[in-house]
């Protein structure tokens, strides 16, 4: 079947396998790795994208229903010139990133977080963040990462 999805304000036209995931079609016909296949049971998130600004677990969207939508992966919220977004700059400043498997979709799970809440607590980000699993350590360093871009004070 053929799709059309607009990846990171590019259109992609390209005819692939209905049965394809979301997250192949990323990977393997746009060649954005950044999303990452961890548990292909939607557990961990570590595939989460935006469609059309909300956040989705890819592996678990076929290709053919994005036909028609926009999709942001992380490598498409960067500026043209290489300017981090405001929640990659977070990550990096408060060290939420640890191995970084699990960061490009607690980003983009965060950017949609904080699109919906703009000014969260701590707590609403762990329970926001609650379907992306990191496995390295503590989620202390990524919810710092979220509180400093939403340009609250974080506390240590």
């Amino acid at each position: 079947m053929k799709v059309s999805i607009e990846v990171n304000g590019r259109s992609l036209t390209e005819e692939v396998p209905d049965r394809t995931l979301l997250v192949h079609f990323l990977r393997d016909t746009a060649g954005l790795t950044g999303t990452n296949v961890g548990c292909d049971t939607t557990s961990c998130g570590a595939c989460t994208v935006l469609l059309d600004g909300e956040s989705v677990k890819s592996c678990t969207v076929l290709a053919a229903q994005a036909d028609g939508h926009a999709v942001t992966t992380v490598e498409g919220l960067s500026s043209s010139d290489g300017e981090l977004h405001p929640v990659q700059q977070a990550f990096q400043e408060q060290h939420g990133l640890q191995c970084g498997f699990c960061t490009p979709g607690m980003i983009m799970a965060s950017v949609s977080l904080l699109a919906d809440n703009p000014k969260p607590t701590r707590d609403e980000v762990r329970a926001g963040l609650e379907g992306n699993l990191c496995r390295c350590t503590g989620y202390h360093n990524i919810v710092s990462a979220v509180i400093g871009a939403s340009g609250q004070e974080v506390d240590r």
